[in-house]
């Protein structure tokens, strides 16, 4: 049994055929279709402070051992494979899905960033990078004295 849904909001499309365009937009805007169709790619945060670079990313529903992180020529990867597969010894199934995730995000890093001291911590469903700053390229402020 398949369930179709229509939208009364757009039945005065002024189509020839009424609720034909409806049929597709609920086969393609139903989940099953949207769930595959949109590219899974965590939002990041890239923030800075006084003495270092931060890049936050939200993936929540994953294990720090998901990650990889690695630097090559001053550019920061940050990947994941994950791979879910429901076993049952008990049933015998007509239809079996598999949970197949990945995603690499790369950042450029600044010259002025250390490449040697790069933190990484993931905590609540967010990927926490920091990373230093050389010492040349620390903010420095001080206070000017008016004459």
């Amino acid at each position: 049994m398949t369930l179709v849904k229509f939208n009364s909001d757009k039945r005065s499309n002024g189509s020839l055929v009424p609720n034909f365009n409806d049929v597709f937009d609920s086969i393609f805007n139903d989940t099953f279709f949207n769930d595959r169709m949109i590219a899974r790619v965590p939002a990041a945060n890239i923030s800075e402070s006084q003495d270092h670079y931060h890049v936050e990313l939200a993936a929540p529903g994953l294990k720090k051992e998901d990650f990889r992180i690695g630097l090559e020529r001053n550019v920061l990867n940050i990947s994941v494979e994950q791979q879910s597969e429901s076993q049952d010894a008990d049933r015998n199934y007509s239809k079996r899905e598999y949970s197949y995730n990945s995603f690499v995000r790369s950042f450029t890093l600044p010259e002025s960033a250390n490449p040697e001291n790069i933190e990484a911590s993931y905590t609540d469903g967010v990927l926490k990078i920091d990373i230093a700053k050389r010492e040349e390229a620390k903010i420095v402020r001080r206070q000017i004295e008016i004459k």
